[in-house]
């Protein structure tokens, strides 16, 4: 027999190993991004003078507020998406504090769609567009929620 028809044998095996494994791509999903933005929130925060000037540097207008509001943003939204709670909002601040690093610190280096499509950022990006449409799986306390609200008889969300 070929290769061809044999991997179609195994197409009802694969298909039903990926559906028992869904959970999965949310869960390392939000733990990456949330991760790297818990960190990086931290980390700015801790050196916000250094973060202040930086932006400034960039040109952004009144750093002064916009770091420390970027920085908490990081910080607060990638502990939502850790933790799995309020994971769709959460995700939308996300993306747009990575768009705006697109657009000022690595604007430069934006010579095409391929360049776009190699940066760190945009990866981040479609990860998180991944979430805000996805949700955030089972494991996540936005499902623990629901599930828990829809036992006691209360609308869903």
């Amino acid at each position: 027999m070929a290769l061809l028809p044999r991997l179609f044998l195994l197409r009802p095996l694969m298909l039903t190993v990926a559906s028992r494994l869904s959970w999965l791509p949310p869960l390392v999903a939000r733990i990456t991004v949330g991760w790297v933005f818990v960190l990086s929130g931290w980390g700015k925060l801790h050196a916000l003078p250094d973060i202040v000037e930086y932006f400034r540097t960039l040109g952004i207008p009144a750093p002064e507020i916009q770091a420390p509001f970027a920085s908490g943003t990081e910080l607060v939204c990638g502990a939502l998406l850790l933790i799995g709670l309020a994971t769709r909002f959460a995700a939308v601040p996300l993306m747009v504090v990575m768009t705006v690093a697109i657009m000022t610190a690595r604007l430069e280096e934006l010579t095409s769609a391929g360049a776009l499509f190699g940066f760190i950022e945009f990866a981040y990006i479609a990860l998180l567009l991944y979430l805000a449409v996805a949700g955030p799986g089972p494991l996540s306390l936005d499902a623990l929620i629901l599930r828990s609200s829809r036992r006691d008889g209360s609308p869903s969300l």
